[in-house]
């Protein structure tokens, strides 16, 4: 087993690697910037390395400076979280080929499945539906054409190496097809380093639900079942839970089997979820993240399966802990992402010092969380606080138990995305679950009466 891991993030992430990690008998190193140095995740650590000033291009993203603290500090791993290098192929190639155990996904699966026509064609490979679409970039406009009138307007342009709506846009018609194509491929090259773009249908009123894997380096994968993050705002997700209320069982199994065959195809071990859209009866891949994500917390809490645990013990070299027949969720949870921003102004954020930060409490109640009360909430950084993860026997249960905690938090300081949440449980589109992902920008109204 690993004795020492530097934990190359900040914040909650952080926080929940090392409780893990100790859970485990494993020392922990944590990494902070000038703006963190008395930061929760500093403090909880066993001991802590300066990797540079508060921008994180010069602290969390700076390779360098992460692997002479991983050397100076004595540790023997490296676990990204999620976010910053957590997806950085360079970075864990680099960790690979040092004297560092990676605790995360290969490089070589990064690469599969970083480049969205390559994660298609692995997936359509294994027999994962796949959203009708290119399976190679497109360099002429005239080919997104000649696609859209095959199959239909609107399409959606996506960047090859993209993610969390960043290069993508959506072609309602031939006239717009020539700016969002250099628009799309200027957002690639900005964003992801790569201007290469691939053209699929646009599903106009899809859920967003992914599915949980973890494998290890003997062959065996598992899925642990699936997770609905239909709740976004501009394709930023905010409120998740499981289990989906739109799936029946049998499709909810076809999903999850498909996503453990098609990462198992590719020789997928670590953490990982399988994202998909489900539209009509049908689900179709989307694409792979090759990280914990920020919402495992809810699958957690269903299976009773420490994800992060498992990644330590795939880096270790052992094999998972549990057969798929011993997945048994059990009742429902959802997580709430409490951000520092105000959502009656557009959700800009408000940084500042949590002058009373005293969570909820209680049944079915757990918070994950970078910060105490008195902690600054710094503007360099991305403005979670914390996440609130409520569980109960059954949907109904959940959303009161829900109502209870958030109304229960006490935070003073800054605004907080509490109302918001808040309003969402009221709304008879969500309570009734008729949402989509284009909930939150087309239908929700909640915050006027709020």
């Amino acid at each position: 087993m690993i004795d020492k891991v530097l934990v190359a993030n900040r914040g909650e992430i952080a926080v929940r690697v090392m409780q893990a990690a100790t859970e485990l008998g494993i020392e922990t190193v944590a990494v902070y910037s000038d703006a963190d140095e008395t930061a929760k995740h500093v403090r909880r650590a066993d001991e802590a390395a300066h990797v540079g000033s508060s921008v994180a291009g010069k602290s969390y993203l700076d390779q360098d400076s992460l692997l002479e603290a991983a050397a100076e500090t004595g540790a023997d791993a490296i676990h990204p979280g999620y976010g910053f290098l957590a997806e950085s192929e360079s970075f864990a190639r680099r960790v690979e080929d040092s004297e560092f155990v990676w605790v995360g996904p290969p490089a070589d699966a990064m690469a599969d499945f970083g480049e969205k026509t390559r994660a298609r064609a692995i997936m359509d490979e294994a027999g994962v539906p796949i959203v009708p679409g290119t399976d190679e970039p497109v360099d002429d406009p005239e080919r997104i054409k000649t696609f859209a009138d095959d199959h239909g307007y609107p399409v959606a342009i996506k960047a090859d190496g993209g993610g969390g709506g960043r290069g993508l846009k959506v072609v309602n018609g031939p006239e717009e097809v020539d700016e969002q194509f250099r628009n799309a491929k200027r957002e690639g090259e900005a964003y992801f380093d790569n201007d290469a773009v691939y053209v699929e249908r646009f599903l106009e009123n899809p859920r967003h639900i992914e599915v949980q894997v973890v494998g290890d380096t003997h062959g065996n994968v598992r899925h642990l079942y699936e997770r609905d993050c239909s709740v976004q705002r501009r394709q930023q997700k905010l409120i998740e839970e499981t289990p989906s209320p739109s799936l029946d069982e049998a499709t909810r199994e076809e999903l999850c089997e498909a996503a453990r065959a098609g990462v198992a195809e590719a020789g997928y071990s670590s953490a990982g979820t399988v994202e998909f859209l489900y539209e009509d009866g049908e689900f179709y891949f989307l694409e792979v993240n090759a990280r914990i994500q920020v919402e495992h917390t809810i699958t957690e809490a269903v299976t009773g399966i420490d994800v992060v645990k498992e990644q330590f013990r795939v880096a270790a070299g052992e094999e998972l802990s549990f057969e798929q027949s011993e997945v048994e969720p059990r009742g429902a949870a959802m997580e709430f992402r409490i951000n520092a921003e105000d959502p009656f102004e557009e959700f800009n954020p408000t940084p500042g010092t949590l002058e009373t930060y005293r969570p909820p409490t209680g049944t079915g109640i757990r918070v994950d969380d970078g910060v105490n009360e008195g902690d600054r909430i710094s503007p360099f950084y991305d403005s979670l606080v914390g996440k609130f993860v409520v569980t109960a026997r059954d949907r109904t249960e959940l959303l009161e138990r829900s109502k209870r905690a958030l109304e229960e938090a006490e935070i003073e300081g800054i605004s907080t995305t509490i109302p918001f949440h808040l309003a969402v449980l009221e709304d008879e589109v969500f309570v009734e679950s008729d949402h989509t992902t284009k909930y939150l920008d087309q239908q929700f109204d909640g915050l006027d009466d709020a």
